[in-house]
């Protein structure tokens, strides 16, 4: 066996959750006057956190104070709007079911909130997660190797035979800084191009493809 844990990305790996963040982050924007993103653009702009997608969702020039705003009114909508129209992407239950058949390990770590990352883990994926880590105040966010890292160490894996699974740079980046194999997953937000130049040392462009490179 390959990798003993895998750990995976949330938005645009295990969930398709883009429709809800799209509304989410129309709904701030709205209550600050700005101009409306498209789901594509909302695409874009996911993977770093909430604050850097609020960010990047108001006008240019808008100041702080606007950007503030409009991710506490980001968030007062989100989490109680977090599951509308989430779904796990195709094949992904399945997938999670045959690593634990097989005694590979699942976790998540992403830069969603905490609390929002375990419900909807829990709603859409429930027993088939060892560990679940979203964003909390005393750990950096991804790309910083932390949450990946103490994965790890809460499993007691070896990180020699862990697997770090995303679709976007932000995630590429997290595994090269923990040191661990990183597969990247066409499906998500991110297209190739858009990933910067970055080393992909397993570009994969479907679950079943992902499911054979894990399970071989």
């Amino acid at each position: 066996m390959k990798y003993e844990l895998v750990i995976f990305d949330l938005d645009g790996t295990l969930l398709d959750t883009l429709d809800d963040l799209t509304r989410a982050v129309n709904y701030a924007l709205e209550r600050q006057g700005f101009p409306l993103r498209t789901s594509g653009e909302v695409r874009r702009m996911i993977g770093n956190g909430i604050a850097n997608t609020m960010r990047c969702a108001i006008p240019d020039g808008s100041g702080e104070e606007a950007s503030r705003q409009a991710l506490a009114d980001f968030k007062d909508y989100y989490l109680s709007h977090v599951n509308v129209s989430t779904r796990p992407f195709d094949g992904i239950p399945a997938l999670l079911d045959a690593m634990g058949d097989a005694g590979i390990l699942a976790a998540v770590n992403s830069n969603k909130v905490d609390s929002a990352t375990r419900a909807l883990c829990e709603a859409h994926l429930p027993g088939k997660l060892a560990c679940i880590l979203g964003e909390l105040p005393e750990l950096p966010k991804k790309p910083a190797p932390d949450g990946a890292l103490r994965i790890i160490r809460q499993l007691g894996a070896n990180s020699r035979r862990t697997l770090y699974v995303g679709d976007g740079e932000t995630d590429v980046q997290t595994a090269a800084n923990a040191g661990i194999d990183c597969a990247w997953v066409a499906w998500g937000y991110r297209r190739r191009s858009e990933l910067g130049g970055l080393d992909v040392p397993h570009a994969l462009a479907s679950v079943q493809e992902l499911r054979s490179f894990i399970l071989g």
